[in-house]
This record gives C-alpha cells, sequence and structure tokens, in this order.
C-alpha cells in the first residue's frame, strides 16, 4: 500500500478535500491517504511548514503533498522534492524546506508544469495532487518534472532563537495549538544553555510585537514591551498546579509554555510572531513578581 500524507489549509466545510483525494485515488487506487490536518490558518505558510515538519518524522515512508498556498496562481514555482526520507510535493514557498530537512535533507528537485489551461486557483487538484499520485504509483522524480537546484528554492524566514551574553533567551511564538500551549522557536537544548531545567524557575518577559527581518533580528537585543511573568521550569503540565504558567519541553524537542488546565496562549497574551525574553529566576517563588509590583522588578 502506498503512503500519502496531506496537509492544506482548505478547511473542511467545502470539497476541496475530497476533490484532491479523488485524483489520487482514480491514479493509485490503494493508496493510503494521512489527512495531516486541513486546519492550516488560511495562508499561514510558517504554520504548515512547522506542522508538517513535526509531523513527517512519525509517518511512514511515502509521498506527503501540502498546500498552503497564497501564491497559486502567480510566478511561484510549484514543486517536487526527493528527499532521503520520501518525496515532498507543494508551492515553492517554503512550506516543504523544514519537512524535507526532517527527512534528511534534499537530494533532488523538480519544478513542475503548469500548462496554460490549467485553473489558476486549485492547484492543489490540478498539479500537486497527480503528481503525488504519480510519485506514489513508483514514477521517478526525474520523469514528472525539470530540475532545479535546491539551492534556488524559496527558504523560510529563520525564527527568532538566540542566547544573549548575560544568559537569557530571546526567542519567538511559533505556533499556538488546539489547547493553547504555545510553542517557541527556542529548543530544548537552548534552555539547558541558559539553566532553564527542572525543576526551576524561570522569567518571562514580552518583546515588541512587530515583525522584524533577519538584519535587524541579528543587530542586537529587542526592547521589552510588557510586564514579566514568573513560571515554572517543569517536565509537563502536571508540573504545575491548576492555573499555573510551566515551561517544558514539548514532544518536538522545542521549548513551549502551558497553563495548566487552562489555556496560556490567552493567560499570557500570547500570538505566533510575538517576541519574548526567558531567562532564570534564583529568588524565591513569587518574589520576583512582588519585586515587579513594587517597581524593583528584575530588568
Amino acid at each position: 500500500m502506498r503512503c500519502i500524507s496531506f496537509t492544506t489549509d482548505y478547511g473542511l466545510a467545502d470539497g476541496f478535500v475530497a476533490a484532491c483525494h479523488g485524483v489520487i485515488l482514480q491514479t493509485v487506487p490503494d493508496a493510503r491517504i494521512i489527512d495531516v490536518t486541513h486546519l492550516v490558518p488560511p495562508g499561514d505558510v510558517r504554520r504548515g511548514a512547522a506542522v508538517l515538519a513535526q509531523t513527517v518524522g512519525s509517518l511512514p515512508r511515502g509521498v506527503h503533498l501540502a498546500v498552503v498556498d497564497p501564491g497559486v496562481g502567480t510566478s511561484r514555482r510549484a514543486l517536487a522534492l526527493r528527499a532521503v526520507g520520501g518525496h515532498l510535493v507543494g508551492p515553492d514557498n517554503g512550506l516543504l524546506i523544514s519537512a524535507a530537512e526532517r527527512l534528511g535533507g534534499i537530494e533532488a528537485a523538480v519544478t513542475l508544469e503548469v500548462r496554460p489551461a490549467t485553473p489558476a486557483t486549485f492547484h492543489g487538484r490540478d498539479v500537486f495532487a497527480p503528481v503525488a499520485a504519480a510519485l506514489a504509483r513508483g514514477t521517478p522524480l526525474q520523469e514528472v518534472g525539470e530540475p532545479v537546484e535546491p539551492a534556488t528554492l524559496v527558504r523560510p524566514l529563520a525564527a527568532l532563537a538566540r542566547l544573549r551574553p548575560d544568559g537569557t533567551v530571546e526567542t519567538e511564538v511559533v505556533l499556538v495549538d488546539t489547547f493553547g500551549n504555545v510553542q517557541l522557536a527556542a529548543s530544548g537544548a537552548l534552555l539547558g544553555a541558559a539553566g532553564l531545567r527542572p525543576p526551576g524557575r524561570a522569567v518571562l518577559r514580552p518583546l515588541r510585537r512587530d515583525r522584524l527581518t533577519g538584519a535587524e533580528q541579528a543587530a542586537g537585543p529587542l526592547a521589552a514591551a510588557g510586564p514579566m511573568t514568573e513560571l515554572a521550569v517543569g517536565v509537563t503540565f502536571g508540573s504545575v498546579g491548576p492555573g499555573e504558567a510551566v515551561l517544558y519541553v514539548d514532544s518536538a524537542g522545542m521549548a513551549a509554555l502551558a497553563v495548566r488546565d487552562g489555556d496560556a496562549a490567552h493567560a499570557l497574551t500570547l500570538m505566533p510572531g510575538d517576541r519574548l525574553t526567558l531567562r532564570r529566576w534564583d529568588g524565591r517563588p513569587g518574589q520576583a513578581s512582588r519585586e515587579q509590583a513594587s517597581g524593583t522588578g528584575v530588568p
């Protein structure tokens, strides 16, 4: 049985997903299609890329079809990639790159033909799904498109994750899951390098919310933009009491924030793209918050 995973922002209210399934099954009737999600926020390439990259390692070897494509019908290229651990098909907008790296790296890439009569707004059905089916059936990559240098592919903007000389982690929100848990761009290893290990405590402080270019990010620390929050460094949600916040390393190996029996994104007023700092707190529990209230808080 041939496996094709399918990730989109198509939603579930319309027939878009079913149409793509139908195209695949007409070519490969015995294909097993694994729907990763079709609830990526519309046009949110970064969220789609993160979900795909964090899922492919748990899937059977096969073809990974992903369509989050705000540039559909424009000059953006359509791609098929061969990675060490499988094939990927989708738009050339950065959506596939992190997943390909999780699968061992890109070995070869081709651009796909978009014929003149092809409708401009549904390449998932008319361009990507047929190629995913062909690859699942065993068609060699070089027969579905024209070779292109992997170095020319659109790369996603690197998310902010760095350790300041003073031991502070500066990072940003990558995604918020269904439970309101907040995944950060900082890895668990970066937390460890900052001394943020359980059972410890940390101080979180939001930074300015506007998006910055890579050059601006590299220029130096960002200014604080809000009050700090003291929280525990734990292993899981149960490391703290009900309603308490915890910093932990999630199942993808990334730093994350949660509130036990609650919604961390709401409680901490965080959303994807927001930047923040985390630093170890060696004082008594609650002391940082009390000092902030009195005007003598941690800088």
